[in-house]
C-alpha cells in the first residue's frame, strides 16, 4: 500500500530579498515532492524569490487582513469601513499607536501581532506540520491560526541582538514542538533565554547548494564595473548589516590612496542616510548601488574582496555563498562569525569599528598573494549543505 503523503504547510511574511527568503527558496527546492505536499502562506505575495518557488508548491492566497496593517492609517480606515470590519478599525487604530511610540522595530511588530491577530481568521486545512519560518509573526501565525500536528518555528538570527521581549515569545515557544536555529551560538542563546525549551531547540544549517550557485555565477551579466578594486557587499540596507562601519571604514581606505569601487545589492530603510554618509565621506565616486538582484552570484564572482561588515547574524547565507564562489572574505567580528570564518584562513576578521575595517581592507587590497591563498583555501572545503533537508524530515517522524 503506497505511504500517503504529509501536508506540510511553511508560513512567512513575503518572499523580498533576505537570508531567511532565501534559506526557504533552498528549502523548498530541496525537499521530497513524493513524500510531501507543500502549501505556502504569505502574508503578502510578493518579492524577488516569488520566481524561484518550486512550481510543486501551493502558494495560498494573502492573508487579506494583515494589509490594513501595512498600509497608511487613514487608508486602513477607510477600505475597512467601505467592507464594514469595524474589528480592523478598532485594531488597527490601537496598531497605529504602537507603530508610532514603539521605537525597538522587533517589539513593535511583536505588541502589533495581538491585534493583527484579532483580525486574522483560522486556516481552514489542517496539517501534519507547519513551519513558522522567521521570528515573530509568521511564528505567531503558525501556532495561533494553524490546526496541525507539529508546529516549528525557525529563529534565523541571535534572538538577544534582535532587543525583543522575551516574555512575549515565551508562550509561542512553549507550544512550539520545536523552535530550530541556524548555529551553535544562536542555539545558546536560545537555550539562556528560554530554558523550559532547551530540549526542543535545534540546529538546522540553511540549505546551500554548490553546484546550482558556481552555475549561476558565470551567468552574464549587463554592468560595466568602474576601475579600482572590486569590493562587493549583499543584504538589506538597515542597522544590522553595519554599512555604516564600511562607510567610514573606506573614507579612510580612499584617504591613505587606494583606488577601490564598493559595489552594493540590496535595498532598506538605511538607503538615504548611507546615500547622505558617503557624500558627507567624499565616495560618490567611489560606490555603486546597484539594487536586489535575483541572480547577485555574477557580481560576486567578479569582485577582488566580498565584504560583510554585520552588527549580527545568524549564520549569513550571503558569507556561506561567498565562500563556494570563492572570493576573499572581508567580516566583523560578530558573536557568529567563527561558525563560518577562520581568520587569514578562509577569510579576514576584524573588530566592530572603522579603523579595523579599514586596516583589513587596506591589507587585502595589497596583498595579492593573501587573496590568492584564501580563495585557494576555500576552494578545498566541501561547502554543500543539502543534508540539512534529513533534519527536516526527522522532526516529521
Amino acid at each position: 500500500m503506497a505511504q500517503l503523503k504529509k501536508n506540510l504547510l511553511f508560513v512567512m511574511g513575503n518572499l523580498r530579498c533576505g537570508g531567511a527568503e532565501k534559506s526557504l527558496i533552498s528549502l523548498l527546492q530541496t525537499i521530497d515532492y513524493d513524500l510531501y505536499n507543500i502549501d505556502l502562506q504569505l502574508f503578502s505575495v510578493e518579492g524577488l524569490f516569488l520566481k524561484q518557488v518550486n512550481s510543486k508548491v501551493t502558494i495560498l492566497p494573502p492573508i487579506e487582513e494583515y494589509h490594513y496593517f501595512d498600509m497608511s492609517l487613514s487608508k486602513a480606515l477607510f477600505q475597512a469601513l467601505k467592507i464594514g470590519r469595524w474589528d480592523i478599525i478598532y485594531n488597527r487604530i490601537i496598531a497605529g499607536y504602537i507603530f508610532k511610540t514603539e521605537k525597538n522595530l522587533s517589539r513593535c511588530e511583536q505588541r502589533v501581532w495581538k491585534y493583527i491577530s484579532k483580525c486574522v481568521k483560522k486556516s481552514s486545512k489542517k496539517y501534519d506540520a507547519v513551519f513558522g519560518f522567521l521570528e515573530k509573526s509568521p511564528v505567531y501565525y503558525a501556532v495561533e491560526k494553524v490546526d496541525a500536528v507539529r508546529k516549528i518555528g525557525f529563529i534565523h538570527n541571535d534572538y538577544e541582538k534582535l532587543e525583543m521581549d522575551k516574555n512575549s515569545d515565551l508562550p509561542y515557544f512553549e507550544k512550539l514542538n520545536y523552535i530550530v536555529t541556524d548555529s551553535k551560538e544562536c542555539k545558546e542563546v536560545l537555550v539562556q533565554n528560554f530554558p523550559s525549551c532547551k530540549d526542543k531547540i535545534k540546529i538546522i544549517f540553511n540549505i546551500v547548494s554548490p553546484k546550482l550557485i558556481r552555475k549561476l555565477a558565470i551567468e552574464p551579466i549587463r554592468y560595466h564595473f568602474p576601475n579600482g578594486l572590486k569590493i562587493v557587499s549583499i543584504g538589506r540596507l538597515e542597522n544590522q548589516k553595519g554599512y555604516d562601519f564600511a562607510v567610514d571604514a573606506l573614507k579612510i581606505v580612499k584617504e591613505a590612496g587606494y583606488d577601490f569601487h564598493w559595489i552594493i545589492l540590496g535595498e532598506g530603510i538605511e538607503k538615504q542616510r548611507l546615500v547622505q554618509q558617503i557624500a558627507k565621506n567624499n565616495l560618490v565616486e567611489n560606490v555603486s548601488f546597484v539594487g536586489i538582484k535575483e541572480n547577485h552570484y555574477p557580481y560576486v564572482k567578479m569582485a577582488d574582496i566580498f565584504m560583510q561588515t554585520s552588527r549580527f547574524e545568524g549564520k549569513s547565507i550571503a558569507i556561506d555563498e561567498a565562500k563556494i564562489v570563492g572570493k576573499p572574505i572581508l567580516v566583523t567580528n560578530f558573536s557568529t562569525v567563527n561558525d563560518q570564518i577562520t581568520h587569514k584562513e578562509t577569510g579576514y576578521i576584524t573588530e566592530m569599528n572603522p579603523q579595523s575595517i579599514a586596516e583589513g581592507v587596506i591589507e587585502l587590497l595589497q596583498n595579492e598573494n593573501l587573496r590568492k591563498q584564501l580563495s585557494e583555501n576555500l576552494s578545498k572545503l566541501t561547502l554543500g549543505t543539502e543534508s540539512e533537508i534529513e533534519k527536516i524530515y526527522e522532526l516529521l517522524l
